[in-house]
This record gives C-alpha cells, structure tokens and sequence, in this order.
C-alpha cells in the first residue's frame, strides 16, 4: 500500500473520529434547558431587602433503560440586601425520585413533604444581594408515570417558607420508548404510553384529585397553587 494512500486513510479515520466526539459533545451539553422559574410563588415575607427564587432547567433527559436523570437546581437572590442563613431544599414526588444532590444532606423519611419520596437539604450559609448557587441533581425517572420537583428556599432552621417552585412536573405528551433517551419538559405532565398499547395510562391524574394529605390538590383548589406548608404540621418541610 502506497504511503499516500495510508495517509488519506489515517486522516478518514482522524476526521472520523473527531466528528464522533463533537456529535457526543453536543449531544451531552443539550440535556438542560434554558433555566426557569415556572411553578414557582412567594409565600412567607423575606426580610427587607431580600428577594429569593429558584431555577429549573426547561428541559431535562431520562435514559429510556437506566431511567436516570440529571438537572441543576439553583437559588438566587435578586435582592439588595444578603439573605442570612438560609436553606433549599430538593423533593422528589411521584415517578421521580432524588437520588443525590451534591454537598447536600437526605431528609428523613419523617420530615418529607407528605406525598413525597425523596429529599435533600442543602445549607446556604448566607446569599449575597445579586448572587445566586447551584447544586447538581441526580434522580431517576419512572416514565411510565407522572413526576414532579419541589424546591423550597426557607430559613436557616425551616421556620419559614420564603419561596417555593412547585411541585412542578415534568414530561412529554410525545414518549419516545424505542429512542435512547427521552426528553421531558418543565411544567408539561407526563403522559406516558401504555405497555403493549397506545391507551394513555391513569398515573398522574387521578393522585392529583386525591383529598387532602394524599397529593395536596385540595389546599391548590383552596388558591395556593401547590404550596404545602402548614403550621399544623411542624416537623414536616415544606412542598
């Protein structure tokens, strides 16, 4: 084989191989989308000065085999004034479940929001005015169901609720069960295809109309869109 002819070969394989990499390149970063504060409300007053909220990416990837998932939660501090001591906390309800949130710690099975099956609670030591932090997320997603995230933002010892983002679901109403990945959007339920069939299976929304202390639905037909906190219930958080 004559030299040049190894060398167009090698360099088929070299540009080959490159492409490759920039194709999983791609593929990786595109799993988040831009971040958003949709399902998120106010409920204690922050003090003067401070204004928090949270972010979820708009779009998140769940592994069709693994049904693991990924995503950052970040809380911000738009205000002028720094927050204090403060702390967010990562619920996991229905088909998702929080598997890890880096630097944060699990909440006992006691202390989860009622409905809930997984939490993390992350320590903010204090948020300067116009600063914001972010955690990174590991879940799984059952997507022959409905799944949805709560993120809480509340004092230091959990006393007060300053703002809360969700339970806000994510899903498709396009499930992909023979692609690789599916992707699932924010605030979109999921409605996931039936083995063996394309009639829509009851997982979602019937738990929603469930009476109080199943999913809440009650205290969001009440006008407080999802938001759980109840001083009855101390040693429970938020969501």
């Amino acid at each position: 084989m004559s030299s040049r002819r190894m060398t167009t070969i090698a360099g088929s394989l070299v540009t080959a191989a490159f492409s490759t990499v920039m194709i999983f390149s791609v593929t990786a970063s595109a799993d988040e989308g831009p971040a958003s504060s949709k399902g998120g409300k106010a409920v204690d007053e922050a003090p003067a000065g401070v204004e928090l909220t949270t972010t979820l990416p708009g779009t998140i990837s769940v592994d069709n085999s693994s049904q693991k998932t990924d995503l950052t939660a970040t809380v911000k501090n738009d205000g002028s004034k720094d927050s204090g001591k403060i702390r967010l906390l990562v619920v996991g309800f229905d088909g998702m479940t929080v598997k890890n949130v880096q630097g944060c710690s699990p909440i006992e099975e006691k202390d989860l929001p009622e409905g809930s099956n997984s939490g993390f609670a992350c320590p903010v030591d204090n948020l300067a005015a116009g600063k914001s932090k972010s955690y990174a997320v590991d879940a799984t997603f059952d997507l022959k169901k409905t799944g949805k995230i709560c993120l809480p933002v509340q004092t230091g010892d959990g006393k007060k609720t300053f703002w809360q983002q969700g339970p806000v679901p994510f899903g498709t109403t396009n499930p992909s069960p023979n692609a690789p990945a599916t992707p699932l959007l924010l605030g979109t339920d999921n409605k996931p295809v039936a083995p063996g069939g394309d009639e829509l299976p009851k997982t979602g929304v019937e738990r929603d109309l469930l009476p109080l202390g199943a999913a809440g639905a009650s205290l969001m037909a009440a006008g407080v869109a999802g938001l759980w906190w109840s001083q009855r219930r101390p040693r429970r958080t938020a969501c």
